[in-house]
């Protein structure tokens, strides 16, 4: 928590009077160890968030009334948003209803962490590190195309890959496109979109305050400039705030289509 804070105030200086520009080492914060096992703060504050939406969850939901107190009020509000905005919207009101608590549980999880960038006292996103995107992304890969083939079969699944009614001489170049999508791209983009917005959106806003900081420590001009420094620094925690909320509706809303794609009769 200490490193979090410290690096979005904290001056590199070589020699005093020199400013060095934030690199990815701002998202390496371990407690415990170093290198690859290393305990970081982004390994901690992801136990806390699970830990910390099950609490809000189960308590919001124990004593939940045919008149619903402000609390359980937001929480299902929060919950149909998931549930009817992503999931049957984009799966279909046959199908969508056992695949709630997934994309419910990736929505919230997702928003959650994406939101510890602006949030004290972390004020790092945990998505920022490449390790959780792709762990989001697994459960998603596995999920669509474990539905896909245990409703078509393997052999049907990977026929489904083609669309129907192509001539015959383009449906190989097409599968062998719609495979690599299917099984290559998809889960590339998926984890990289999301962990590339979190990772340029701090570091946006650790460049912004560490500049001002800088700035303040000049002559008067540099401490005049400190100011709209400061501003554009306030105005990126905003927008970042809104970008964190759309990456996590994203990602939430492409995995619905994905499993959509999977138990859909054709593609």
């Amino acid at each position: 928590m200490a490193a979090a804070l410290g690096g979005l105030a904290t001056l590199s200086t070589a020699s005093g009077d020199s400013f060095e520009t934030p690199t990815p080492a701002i998202f390496y914060l371990p407690i415990i160890g170093e290198g690859d096992w290393a305990i970081t703060e982004q390994m901690f504050w992801g136990g806390v968030s699970v830990l910390l939406l099950s609490l809000v969850m189960v308590r919001l939901s124990a004593k939940a009334a045919v008149v619903p107190t402000k609390g359980q009020w937001m929480m299902e509000g929060f919950y149909n948003f998931a549930r009817n905005g992503i999931a049957r919207d984009m799966i279909g009101s046959k199908d969508f209803l056992r695949f709630v608590p997934l994309l419910f549980t990736l929505f919230a999880l997702i928003l959650l962490n994406n939101l510890f960038g602006i949030l004290p006292p972390v004020m790092n996103p945990t998505t920022g590190r490449i390790g959780f995107p792709i762990a989001f992304t697994v459960v998603v890969y596995v999920v669509y195309h474990w539905v896909g083939i245990s409703r078509k079969g393997l052999g049907g699944y990977l026929a489904g890959l083609v669309p129907p009614g192509l001539p015959g001489w383009i449906k190989g170049p097409i599968w062998v496109l719609e495979f690599i999508t299917f099984f290559i791209t998809r889960p590339l983009t998926l984890a990289l979109r999301l962990f590339g917005n979190m990772f340029a959106g701090h570091m946006l806003i650790v460049l912004f305050v560490s500049a001002g900081a800088y700035f303040l420590t000049q002559g008067i001009v540099f401490q005049l400039l400190s100011v709209p420094t400061f501003i554009m620094a306030a105005a990126m925690v905003l927008f970042e705030g809104l970008v964190q909320f759309l990456q996590a509706y994203v990602f939430t809303l492409l995995a619905a289509s994905y499993i959509a794609g999977a138990v859909a009769d054709d593609h």
